[in-house]
């Protein structure tokens, strides 16, 4: 059995402020899951905390300027990253706790160092932003798919000449909302992706199996599951920065990560997003350490 090791990764660095002067607060995830006792209930080995990343600052960043943040983002990935792949080279089985989206280049530049993986993105958005379909690129937090695919500027998108860290083929999208305008040119480019009403009309569990069919193909050497808090719907998962309607409740978020995550080619995992500054009750912290606990248990 593969031992979890838990690893904190506090980086708000790809999110625009909630409200001017201030900074996200998902750089607290980690501490709030670790005070539902997260690494106890996954009897999980701890991991530590990736080096805190440098000062929210976006400094006179204007529309038009590119990424901000980019070069934090850049070293923040670099050294990340240098985590990952050490615990996946020695079999562990990595569950990152962010932190926005922006964390999942880490995981996908460390896989695109030992060879080719797949990705298994769990979002509530495409985060497929980039400059051919939008000119108000800016937040790595929208766009980190993009990115990882090969899609941007090339000091984020070409880190250590390893462009693109995850192939088209190989990615997998589910959660979307069914009013998303990013899945049009996601069909195009072949990235297959499945949305809520998809989800529903299949079944989470069956679409899972689907899914796995097709990660777990011997063209890759496995895959990673990235889960954004927000494909939950905000009846149940308001503590986001876009809690917009129309999301999967959590009975049907756990069988699709659990199928997933059990998968013998998964090599880890990473929770993003959620901020507990909009928590005050942790009822949503309480509810994303049931599901992972869940999805995790042993069979």
């Amino acid at each position: 059995m593969r031992r979890i090791v838990v690893i904190d990764a506090p980086s708000n660095l790809g999110l625009r402020p909630p409200t001017e002067g201030t900074v996200p607060g998902c750089y607290k995830l980690a501490g709030a899951l670790r005070e539902q006792r997260l690494v106890q209930r996954l009897e999980a080995y701890e991991g530590g905390v990736v080096v805190v990343p440098p000062r929210y600052d976006r400094g006179d960043w204007r529309e038009g300027d590119g990424v901000f943040n980019a070069e934090a983002i850049a070293t923040y990935t670099c050294k990340l990253a240098d985590r990952i792949e050490h615990h996946v080279r020695a079999g562990d089985f990595p569950v990152v706790l962010g932190g926005d989206c922006s964390i999942q280049l880490g995981a996908s530049l460390a896989l695109r160092r030992i060879g080719r993986y797949g990705l298994a993105v769990i979002d509530g958005s495409a985060d497929f932003r980039h400059p051919g379909n939008s000119t108000r690129v800016g937040a790595a937090g929208g766009e980190e798919l993009a990115i990882a695919t090969g899609r941007g500027q090339a000091d984020l998108t070409n880190l250590e000449g390893l462009q693109p860290y995850v192939r088209d083929e190989d990615v997998r999208v589910l959660g979307i909302r069914d009013y998303d305008e990013e899945r049009a040119e996601l069909a195009e480019l072949k990235i297959t992706n499945a949305t809520v009403g998809a989800i529903r009309e299949w079944g989470a569990e069956e679409l899972a199996g689907a899914v796995l069919q097709v990660l777990e193909v011997p063209v890759t050497e496995g895959f990673w599951v990235h889960l954004d808090a927000d494909v939950l719907d905000p009846s149940v998962m308001p503590a986001v920065d876009s809690p917009d309607p129309g999301g999967l409740m959590p009975d049907e978020l756990g069988p699709l990560l659990r199928t997933l995550v059990r998968s013998e080619r998964c090599v880890g995992f990473n929770l993003t997003i959620y901020d507990p500054d909009l928590d005050p009750d942790g009822s949503c912290a309480a509810l994303l350490a049931d599901l992972l606990q869940a999805a995790f248990a042993q069979p």
